[in-house]
Protein backbone atom coordinates (compact mmCIF):
# COMPACT_ATOMS: atom_id res chain seq x y z
CA UNK A 1 0.00 0.00 0.00
CA UNK A 2 1.25 3.79 -1.13
CA UNK A 3 2.41 5.33 1.84
CA UNK A 4 0.36 8.76 3.26
CA UNK A 5 1.94 11.13 4.73
CA UNK A 6 -0.23 13.69 5.77
CA UNK A 7 -0.09 17.45 4.89
CA UNK A 8 0.04 20.49 7.38
CA UNK A 9 -1.31 23.94 6.48
CA UNK A 10 1.27 26.63 6.54
CA UNK A 11 0.16 30.32 7.72
CA UNK A 12 1.16 31.50 4.00
CA UNK A 13 -1.60 29.33 2.71
CA UNK A 14 0.94 26.63 1.20
CA UNK A 15 1.11 23.00 2.57
CA UNK A 16 4.17 20.82 3.98
CA UNK A 17 4.23 17.17 4.80
CA UNK A 18 4.11 16.69 8.12
CA UNK A 19 6.96 13.88 8.21
CA UNK A 20 10.27 14.21 6.18
CA UNK A 21 13.79 13.28 5.49
CA UNK A 22 16.49 14.84 7.57
CA UNK A 23 20.00 15.03 5.88
CA UNK A 24 22.23 16.92 8.79
CA UNK A 25 25.31 14.68 8.83
CA UNK A 26 24.74 12.59 6.38
CA UNK A 27 28.14 12.79 4.32
CA UNK A 28 27.61 14.63 0.83
CA UNK A 29 29.33 10.96 -1.27
CA UNK A 30 26.16 8.96 0.60
CA UNK A 31 23.66 12.04 0.24
CA UNK A 32 22.35 10.83 -2.93
CA UNK A 33 21.76 7.18 -2.16
CA UNK A 34 20.34 7.59 0.85
CA UNK A 35 17.59 10.75 -0.45
CA UNK A 36 16.89 8.16 -3.47
CA UNK A 37 15.66 5.37 -0.93
CA UNK A 38 13.42 7.81 1.15
CA UNK A 39 11.76 9.22 -1.91
CA UNK A 40 11.37 4.89 -3.36
CA UNK A 41 9.64 4.62 0.06
CA UNK A 42 7.71 7.61 0.21
CA UNK A 43 8.90 10.45 1.77
CA UNK A 44 8.29 13.94 -0.24
CA UNK A 45 10.02 16.38 1.96
CA UNK A 46 13.76 16.60 2.22
CA UNK A 47 15.12 18.95 5.06
CA UNK A 48 18.88 19.94 4.11
CA UNK A 49 20.78 23.55 4.92
CA UNK A 50 23.75 25.12 3.30
CA UNK A 51 26.11 23.72 6.88
CA UNK A 52 25.30 20.42 5.75
CA UNK A 53 27.27 20.52 2.62
CA UNK A 54 24.70 17.92 0.37
CA UNK A 55 22.39 20.04 -1.22
CA UNK A 56 24.02 19.30 -4.32
CA UNK A 57 23.68 16.17 -3.71
CA UNK A 58 19.98 16.58 -2.44
CA UNK A 59 19.37 18.26 -5.74
CA UNK A 60 20.46 15.34 -7.55
CA UNK A 61 18.60 12.58 -5.93
CA UNK A 62 15.16 14.69 -6.36
CA UNK A 63 16.14 15.03 -10.40
CA UNK A 64 17.11 11.17 -10.70
CA UNK A 65 14.08 10.52 -8.80
CA UNK A 66 11.56 10.51 -11.74
CA UNK A 67 8.86 12.39 -9.46
CA UNK A 68 7.75 15.76 -10.51
CA UNK A 69 9.81 18.48 -8.64
CA UNK A 70 6.70 19.75 -7.65
CA UNK A 71 5.64 16.82 -5.61
CA UNK A 72 8.78 16.87 -3.41
CA UNK A 73 8.88 19.45 -0.65
CA UNK A 74 12.59 21.22 -0.30
CA UNK A 75 13.75 23.08 2.48
CA UNK A 76 17.08 24.38 3.06
CA UNK A 77 18.35 27.06 5.64
CA UNK A 78 20.90 29.89 5.20
CA UNK A 79 24.48 29.39 6.97
CA UNK A 80 25.81 31.42 9.56
CA UNK A 81 28.33 33.22 8.05
CA UNK A 82 25.76 34.91 5.53
CA UNK A 83 23.80 36.95 7.56
CA UNK A 84 24.18 40.54 6.15
CA UNK A 85 21.74 41.17 3.31
CA UNK A 86 24.21 41.10 0.51
CA UNK A 87 26.11 38.01 1.81
CA UNK A 88 22.18 36.09 2.23
CA UNK A 89 21.74 37.16 -1.52
CA UNK A 90 24.33 35.54 -2.89
CA UNK A 91 24.30 32.71 -0.55
CA UNK A 92 20.46 31.85 -1.12
CA UNK A 93 21.42 31.77 -5.12
CA UNK A 94 24.16 29.54 -4.47
CA UNK A 95 21.69 26.82 -2.70
CA UNK A 96 19.11 27.25 -5.92
CA UNK A 97 22.54 26.53 -7.70
CA UNK A 98 23.55 23.93 -5.62
CA UNK A 99 20.20 22.21 -5.93
CA UNK A 100 19.73 23.13 -9.33
CA UNK A 101 16.10 24.57 -9.10
CA UNK A 102 14.45 27.36 -9.54
CA UNK A 103 12.88 27.80 -6.66
CA UNK A 104 12.56 26.28 -2.76
CA UNK A 105 9.74 25.17 -1.00
CA UNK A 106 10.87 26.86 1.84
CA UNK A 107 14.30 28.78 3.63
CA UNK A 108 15.15 29.00 6.98
CA UNK A 109 16.95 31.44 8.66
CA UNK A 110 19.17 28.63 10.26
CA UNK A 111 20.29 30.32 13.84
CA UNK A 112 19.46 33.75 15.07
CA UNK A 113 23.33 34.35 16.22
CA UNK A 114 22.11 37.20 18.71
CA UNK A 115 25.63 38.28 19.11
CA UNK A 116 26.86 38.50 15.88
CA UNK A 117 26.33 41.24 13.02
CA UNK A 118 25.38 43.21 15.86
CA UNK A 119 22.33 41.15 16.47
CA UNK A 120 21.14 42.29 13.44
CA UNK A 121 18.60 38.78 12.57
CA UNK A 122 15.73 41.52 11.54
CA UNK A 123 17.62 42.47 8.36
CA UNK A 124 18.13 38.78 7.36
CA UNK A 125 14.46 38.16 7.52
CA UNK A 126 13.75 41.07 5.80
CA UNK A 127 15.82 39.21 3.01
CA UNK A 128 13.95 36.05 2.94
CA UNK A 129 10.96 38.19 2.89
CA UNK A 130 12.32 39.77 -0.45
CA UNK A 131 12.53 35.92 -1.35
CA UNK A 132 9.45 34.50 -0.69
CA UNK A 133 7.95 37.59 -2.77
CA UNK A 134 10.06 36.91 -5.97
CA UNK A 135 8.92 33.29 -5.67
CA UNK A 136 12.19 32.00 -5.82
CA UNK A 137 11.16 30.65 -1.77
CA UNK A 138 7.15 29.48 -1.68
CA UNK A 139 8.08 29.84 1.79
CA UNK A 140 9.87 31.34 5.20
CA UNK A 141 10.85 30.80 8.42
CA UNK A 142 13.31 30.45 11.02
CA UNK A 143 15.26 27.59 12.69
CA UNK A 144 16.59 27.51 16.44
CA UNK A 145 15.09 31.18 17.42
CA UNK A 146 13.70 31.20 21.23
CA UNK A 147 10.84 33.64 22.13
CA UNK A 148 12.20 36.67 22.58
CA UNK A 149 13.57 36.54 18.88
CA UNK A 150 10.07 35.45 17.44
CA UNK A 151 8.87 38.56 19.17
CA UNK A 152 11.39 41.06 18.09
CA UNK A 153 10.49 39.87 14.45
CA UNK A 154 7.04 40.02 15.09
CA UNK A 155 7.48 43.64 16.85
CA UNK A 156 10.05 44.78 13.63
CA UNK A 157 9.21 42.76 10.66
CA UNK A 158 6.11 41.95 8.30
CA UNK A 159 6.17 38.47 7.47
CA UNK A 160 5.53 35.97 10.49
CA UNK A 161 7.65 32.98 9.87
CA UNK A 162 5.68 29.40 8.41
CA UNK A 163 8.18 27.56 11.06
CA UNK A 164 10.38 27.67 13.72
CA UNK A 165 12.36 24.52 13.31
CA UNK A 166 13.66 23.75 17.10
CA UNK A 167 15.49 21.20 18.86
CA UNK A 168 12.62 18.90 20.43
CA UNK A 169 12.36 15.63 22.08
CA UNK A 170 11.49 13.78 24.91
CA UNK A 171 14.10 15.09 26.74
CA UNK A 172 13.53 18.66 26.09
CA UNK A 173 10.20 19.35 24.93
CA UNK A 174 10.89 22.98 24.33
CA UNK A 175 7.25 23.92 25.35
CA UNK A 176 7.90 27.55 25.45
CA UNK A 177 8.84 28.34 22.50
CA UNK A 178 6.16 25.28 21.22
CA UNK A 179 3.44 27.44 22.69
CA UNK A 180 4.66 31.00 20.83
CA UNK A 181 4.59 29.29 17.96
CA UNK A 182 0.63 27.71 18.53
CA UNK A 183 -0.39 31.53 19.36
CA UNK A 184 0.92 33.28 16.73
CA UNK A 185 0.46 30.59 13.79
CA UNK A 186 4.73 29.25 13.49
CA UNK A 187 4.68 25.30 13.10
CA UNK A 188 6.94 23.85 14.97
CA UNK A 189 9.52 21.26 13.51
CA UNK A 190 11.33 18.86 15.64
CA UNK A 191 14.85 18.41 14.94
CA UNK A 192 16.59 15.75 16.60
CA UNK A 193 13.28 14.17 17.40
CA UNK A 194 14.61 11.15 19.22
CA UNK A 195 17.48 12.82 21.33
CA UNK A 196 20.26 11.42 18.76
CA UNK A 197 19.13 8.21 19.88
CA UNK A 198 19.56 8.80 23.28
CA UNK A 199 15.55 8.63 24.48
CA UNK A 200 15.35 5.04 22.44
CA UNK A 201 16.35 2.53 25.40
CA UNK A 202 15.04 4.84 28.30
CA UNK A 203 12.59 2.55 30.21
CA UNK A 204 9.20 4.59 29.75
CA UNK A 205 9.86 4.82 25.89
CA UNK A 206 10.43 0.55 25.68
CA UNK A 207 7.97 0.10 28.03
CA UNK A 208 5.33 1.78 25.86
CA UNK A 209 6.52 0.41 22.60
CA UNK A 210 6.03 -3.06 23.86
CA UNK A 211 2.50 -2.38 25.12
CA UNK A 212 1.42 -1.04 21.57
CA UNK A 213 3.69 -3.61 19.13
CA UNK A 214 5.96 -0.22 17.71
CA UNK A 215 9.95 0.44 18.01
CA UNK A 216 11.02 3.00 20.19
CA UNK A 217 11.47 5.29 17.49
CA UNK A 218 7.86 4.68 16.05
CA UNK A 219 6.91 5.21 19.74
CA UNK A 220 8.88 8.81 19.73
CA UNK A 221 7.98 9.84 16.37
CA UNK A 222 4.26 9.59 16.75
CA UNK A 223 4.32 11.17 19.94
CA UNK A 224 5.68 13.82 18.04
CA UNK A 225 3.02 13.91 15.50
CA UNK A 226 0.16 13.55 17.35
CA UNK A 227 2.26 16.97 19.31
CA UNK A 228 1.42 18.31 15.95
CA UNK A 229 4.80 18.95 15.03
CA UNK A 230 6.54 18.37 12.00
CA UNK A 231 9.69 15.60 11.89
CA UNK A 232 12.40 14.85 9.80
CA UNK A 233 14.41 11.46 10.99
CA UNK A 234 17.81 10.71 9.80
CA UNK A 235 18.96 7.55 8.81
CA UNK A 236 21.22 5.98 6.44
CA UNK A 237 19.95 2.61 6.56
CA UNK A 238 17.08 1.52 4.00
CA UNK A 239 15.49 -0.83 6.62
CA UNK A 240 15.57 2.42 9.38
CA UNK A 241 14.42 4.94 6.67
CA UNK A 242 11.50 2.84 6.05
CA UNK A 243 10.40 1.67 9.40
CA UNK A 244 10.27 5.70 10.33
CA UNK A 245 7.27 5.81 7.86
CA UNK A 246 5.29 3.35 10.00
CA UNK A 247 3.75 6.32 12.55
CA UNK A 248 0.59 6.88 10.85
CA UNK A 249 -1.56 3.50 11.51
CA UNK A 250 -1.38 3.69 15.18
CA UNK A 251 -2.28 5.88 17.92
CA UNK A 252 -0.56 6.53 21.58
CA UNK A 253 -3.50 7.03 24.51
CA UNK A 254 -3.81 9.95 26.43
CA UNK A 255 -1.66 8.24 29.54
CA UNK A 256 1.23 7.29 27.22
CA UNK A 257 1.60 10.57 25.42
CA UNK A 258 1.90 11.99 28.91
CA UNK A 259 4.34 9.86 30.08
CA UNK A 260 6.14 10.28 27.61
CA UNK A 261 6.03 13.93 27.77
CA UNK A 262 6.93 13.88 32.07
CA UNK A 263 10.63 12.46 30.23
CA UNK A 264 11.75 16.49 29.97
CA UNK A 265 14.40 16.89 31.84
CA UNK A 266 14.52 21.14 30.70
CA UNK A 267 17.29 22.65 29.65
CA UNK A 268 19.77 19.28 30.79
CA UNK A 269 17.91 17.71 28.23
CA UNK A 270 19.29 20.00 25.50
CA UNK A 271 21.39 17.94 23.16
CA UNK A 272 22.63 20.96 21.00
CA UNK A 273 23.68 24.78 21.92
CA UNK A 274 21.28 27.09 23.72
CA UNK A 275 20.80 29.47 20.43
CA UNK A 276 21.08 32.53 23.08
CA UNK A 277 24.89 32.12 23.90
CA UNK A 278 27.77 33.43 22.03
CA UNK A 279 29.00 29.98 20.40
CA UNK A 280 28.21 30.45 16.80
CA UNK A 281 30.85 30.94 14.36
CA UNK A 282 29.79 32.73 11.01
CA UNK A 283 30.54 29.93 8.75
CA UNK A 284 31.44 26.83 7.55
CA UNK A 285 30.20 23.09 9.03
CA UNK A 286 29.41 22.14 12.22
CA UNK A 287 28.76 18.82 13.37
CA UNK A 288 26.67 19.14 15.85
CA UNK A 289 23.62 21.33 15.52
CA UNK A 290 20.40 20.92 13.80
Amino acid sequence: MALTIPDISLNDGTTIPQLGFGVFQIEPKDTAAAVTTALEVGYRHIDTAEMYGNEAEVGEAVRTSGLDRGSVYVTSKLNNGFHRPDDARKAFDSTLSALKMDYIDLFLIHWPLPTLYDGDYVSTWKVLEEFQRDGRARSIGVSNFQVAHLQRLADEASVVPAVNQIEAHPYFTNDEVRAYGREHNILTEAWSPIAQGKVLNDPTVVDIAGQVGRTPAQVVLRWHVQRGDIIFPKSTTPKRIEENTGIFDFELDDAAMERITGLDKGEAGRQGPNPGRRWLHRGGRRRSTG
